[in-house]
């Protein structure tokens, strides 16, 4: 099952699609789904984890959106493959990169960590390392957005209840009865669903005002700010 959350003004909407396994070309129906259905504006950011198959297919789908790789996933890949002593030293290094007032001083605080244990642990590093600018993208956007957008946690923690209900009922449904099942449980979920923080900034991205660590830099005008939305 594949899903995904799109952040709006008014707080979130949810698509859910039913597919086998996470290929490029399922992720690709899905996206074209979505934008057939009335998506206006390409996405501004996308947030995932390694899955090699959505990237391709944004890249496709949406070659103008930038690409932001959770948190969660690489560190946990990375914490994977250092001994258990050391993770908590690494865990803490890696929080001072994400936790970083700009993104100066997160690739600062990227190269240290890198410097100070690849020579013990190069696989670790280069597991860290590989993704590197995407994991860091969240600093041109508005800071308090950086909550939401440095993990895919929103979206998961948001459908886990309907992970939950699928998961007990697999091999029991046919196709288009498990996928009712899920688009009412999504129904009620939202029901106690949070606005996002700070969504009101949402349509000044859209916009195409520019962030630099998390800060406003950029302020069109009011003729462009028209142009940019029609």
């Amino acid at each position: 099952m594949l899903d995904s959350y799109n952040s709006v003004s008014t707080g979130g909407q949810f698509s859910v699609v039913i597919y086998n396994r996470e290929s490029e070309q399922s992720w690709s129906e899905l996206l074209l789904r979505i934008k057939a259905q009335g998506l206006r504006h390409p996405p501004e950011l996308a947030v995932g984890d390694g899955a090699l198959g959505f990237w391709k297919a944004l890249r496709k789908v949406f070659p103008k959106t930038v690409h932001q790789r959770c948190w969660v996933h690489p560190t946990a890949n990375v914490l994977n493959k250092l001994p258990k002593a050391v993770q908590p030293k690494v865990k803490q290094a890696l929080h001072e990169i994400w936790m970083a007032p700009t993104k100066k001083d997160a690739y600062k605080a990227f190269d240290i960590a890198i410097s100070t244990y690849s020579a013990k642990y190069p696989k670790a590093m280069e597991c860290l390392e590989k993704d590197k600018d995407e994991m860091l993208a969240f600093y041109d956007f508005p800071a308090i957005h950086w909550q939401h957008i440095r993990t895919s946690n929103p979206i998961e923690s948001t459908f886990a209840t309907v992970g939950l209900r699928t998961a007990k009922t697999r091999g029991c449904v046919a196709r288009h009865t498990i996928l009712s099942m899920v688009y009412k449980l999504g129904q009620s979920a939202q029901k106690k669903w949070r606005r996002l923080r700070g969504f009101k900034l949402l349509a000044e991205v859209i916009r195409g005002v520019q962030f630099k660590d998390g800060e406003r830099i950029d302020s069109l005008k009011e003729g462009e700010i028209n142009r940019a939305v029609v």
